[in-house]
């Protein structure tokens, strides 16, 4: 015969488990992003404001690969290359650059340093953008997929070289 003491901690571990199930889940499976994020403000190339949904309007319909980066980091430069071969594999997907760069200059020189090529932006608040927030940035770089249809369909990798990443782009 179980005890209650046993039983009383048998429910407690349960509820943890579910508990903890629950949000790992839930940040793995996000499907879309925040009406925070999408209204937090990045800098194009030529320095104009643009809203994170007006980027994401711009490529409707396409599949879109987002690279968080920024040009200080080793751990995104060393997975530029293996990048730069998904975008030379998967060309109909439109790469979408955000930096994370300590100013705009450092942000455009990075870009001509490393040739990246895809569509870049910055984003001013840094670390602390309701963007990063929204999608629990703890580390760069961060790639995440988003389909055709507008739903996020990978949002988590943290390497180039993620078998993961690729399966979402030829899906």
């Amino acid at each position: 015969m179980f005890n209650l003491k046993y039983i009383k901690y048998m429910k407690n571990l349960i509820l943890l488990l579910f508990i903890s199930l629950a949000a790992c889940t839930n940040a793995q499976d996000k499907t879309q992003f925040s009406e925070k994020a999408l209204a937090d403000t990045m800098l194009d190339m030529q320095g104009s404001q643009i809203s994170f949904s007006e980027i994401i309007e711009q490529y409707k319909g396409k599949k879109i690969v987002i690279d968080v980066w920024a040009s200080w980091c080793g751990d995104c430069i060393g997975g530029m290359p293996k990048v730069k071969q998904l975008q030379n594999e998967y060309t109909e997907a439109v790469y979408l650059f955000l930096s994370l760069d300590k100013n705009y200059k450092a942000w455009q020189s990075g870009i001509k340093k490393y040739q990246v090529k895809g569509e870049h932006y910055f984003i001013p608040g840094g670390w602390n953008s309701d963007f990063n927030k929204s999608i629990d940035l703890d580390w760069i770089p961060r790639y995440i997929i988003v389909g055709a249809d507008g739903k996020i369909e990978l949002f988590k990798a943290t390497k180039a070289s993620d078998k993961k990443l690729e399966i979402a782009i030829e899906s």
